[in-house]
């Protein structure tokens, strides 16, 4: 449609004229008011016609393609129209911050907002992380905020200057923090509140920097993915991190009658969470299964392994007489370590010499007693309760430590078949220290695997299968498991669904907003015309006003003139006869 000039449609000498006092010019001037407002309303109605003809309908994989495009192309810092969050994920090995930017929300208040993960000019996520975590900060809290300046830095230089004060600020700190004493946590996050405003200037308080409870992260994570019947499907999470083990996925309003003991046990560990921006709006409201494994992340439970390990061989070695593992020439024999590697575990000052066996069925073995099960039925790890999964009709994603144990090695990331990972782990356990890092140096691995990553991979694949399979009770033929870290080509992370919940009022608060513009520009659009009403009234109030004031003026000479008259007359009488006697004869 071409674009229609509005002086054509109003011409500015119209309604810039100054007008007469006439009747005539009076109608013509009030017409010309309601004209202009008519030439108004036709634009919004062109504009909302452009609107809706540029929302049809369209093909739907066409329509995903685009927002898929659309989502991996540079951040248009440049748009007023957007608006950016922080979220500092401050975790057990590193702390990582994510940048997310939203555009204004639509105007529905059944709809969330859309928040997107920034991305830089050459279209890379923004995201930075630093190491090690910041629970490094136990002993000395004071250096806490000098730890998180990187980061903060990274995100001032993205985010545009001029929406800094505006953009808010989450520091959120999980397995590695909570591990922490309350009194050391507490004064890690008080010199964050504290001096982290004194250098950036994002929108930041004291409510905004916390450890977050396990339940808390994993159901951050659990998010929605596909529009379905007006509501958003979900997918099931799982997470395991370097201290910590999460899994969320959502399930039925109605559940089974549970024993008294399971059914209190439900009760803590079933979360709701509504999304939306109105409370009583229902459709995004959400009843997640989430629970958190403290002490069941990969770098944790090596740590508890090597901890048994170290008891079982000291112990044996006392009823026995005998030296294993007291010197490098009678080491044990790991069967969760590649063949041929040596390495040492010490606890307060007992060193236990080890060489690697690579038996990875004997390593799944000797896992079992860390992963606490019990003989109570729908009970996972550690004895906690498991709301039953519907294996038949259900879709999960595995990330970090699930991702890594697929991928970084094996190579095999993607949709996990059972088989064929222990296949694959099974093959990589057998295989001698000295091959493995002769491929390392090759270059066979993934540009993320380093040594560490060669030297546990053995046992963290057999810890990851056994948490699995005997922890979660996942079918070992499942196939609707998808190791992940990006998801359409974007990372997934927990802090995403974070700021969304952390967000969920901000829509209401621009739709109060937008209320506020509406009934202002109504005010205007009114009062423009009443105003000129009132302007005119007051000219011809005025005019009144004039013309009976002259009125009364002409009144006053007419009666004054009247009342001169007869003193007129009478002064003529008088004179005239004197002037007759003065020129007589």
């Amino acid at each position: 449609m071409a674009r229609i000039s509005f002086s054509y449609l109003c011409p500015a000498s119209w309604y810039f004229t100054v007008p007469t006092v006439s009747p005539f010019s009076r109608q013509r001037v009030a017409f010309l008011g309601l004209f202009f407002i008519s030439c108004l309303l036709l634009l919004m109605l062109i504009m909302d016609f452009r609107h809706s003809g540029a929302s049809l309908p369209r093909d739907r994989q066409y329509e995903r393609y685009l927002a898929r495009v659309g989502e991996l192309e540079a951040t248009d810092t440049e748009d007023p129209n957007l608006n950016y969050g922080l979220v500092v994920d401050c975790g057990s090995s590193g702390s990582r911050i994510f940048v997310y930017f939203w555009p204004r929300h639509n105007g529905n208040p059944h709809d969330l907002l859309d928040i997107k993960q920034m991305r830089d000019r050459n279209s890379q996520p923004v995201v930075k992380k630093i190491k090690p975590g910041i629970s490094a900060m136990a002993d000395t809290p004071e250096h806490a905020s000098d730890y998180l300046r990187p980061l903060l830095s990274f995100a001032a230089a993205h985010v545009p200057v001029k929406k800094h004060k505006e953009t808010p600020l989450y520091i959120l700190c999980t397995a590695g923090m909570r591990l922490l004493p309350e009194r050391k946590q507490l004064a890690i996050l008080a010199d964050l509140v504290k001096d982290l405003p004194l250098e950036f200037d994002f929108l930041f308080s004291q409510s905004q920097a916390e450890v977050i409870s396990g339940k808390q992260e994993e159901s951050d994570a659990e998010a929605p993915q596909e529009l379905a019947a007006g509501r958003r499907r979900t997918v099931g999470i799982l997470d395991m991190g370097g201290a910590s083990l999460q899994i969320a996925y959502e399930v039925p309003t109605s559940t089974s009658v549970l024993p008294p003991k399971q059914e209190e046990a439900a009760k803590i560990l079933l979360a709701e969470f509504n999304l939306g921006c109105d409370v009583h709006h229902t459709e995004h409201v959400y009843r997640v299964y989430v629970t958190t494994f403290l002490g069941f992340g990969g770098n944790f439970a090596r740590q508890r392994y090597e901890d048994l390990v170290l008891n079982e061989t000291l112990n044996k070695n006392k009823l026995l007489g005998q030296k294993t593992g007291l010197s490098p020439d009678s080491p044990f024999l790991d069967p969760c370590l590649p063949v041929g590697l040596t390495d040492v575990v010490e606890r307060n000052s007992q060193v236990l010499h080890v060489r690697g066996k690579g038996d990875w069925s004997t390593c799944g073995a000797m896992l079992s007693p860390l992963l606490a099960l019990s003989n109570t039925s729908q009970a996972s790890l550690n004895g906690i309760y498991q709301s039953p999964i519907d294996f038949n009709n259900s879709e999960f994603y595995g990330f970090s430590e699930f991702f890594y144990c697929t991928e970084d090695v094996l190579r095999i990331g993607g949709r996990y078949h059972g088989p064929t990972f222990a296949k694959a782990a099974q093959d990589y356990c057998g295989m001698a220290w000295s091959v493995l890092t002769q491929r390392f140096k090759n270059g066979l691995y993934s540009s993320h695997a380093d040594e560490h990553r060669l030297k546990y991979q053995c046992f963290k694949s057999a810890w990851m299968y056994q948490v699995l399979h005997e922890g979660f009770h996942f079918p070992y033929d499942y196939p609707n498991l998808r190791t992940a870290q990006l998801v359409y080509d974007r990372e997934v992370q927990w802090t995403l669904g974070a700021i969304l919940y952390k967000t969920r009022f901000l829509p209401l608060r621009d739709l109060r907003q937008e209320g506020v513009r509406q009934a202002h520009s109504s005010w205007f659009r009114l009062s423009f015309v009443y105003n000129h009403y009132l302007f005119f009234a007051c000219i011809l109030v005025v005019l009144l006003a004039i013309i009976l004031y002259l009125l009364r003026l002409r009144r006053i000479h007419h009666r004054q003139t009247r009342a001169s008259a007869p003193l007129n007359l009478l002064w003529i009488e008088e004179v005239v006869p004197m002037i007759g006697v003065q020129v007589g004869p």
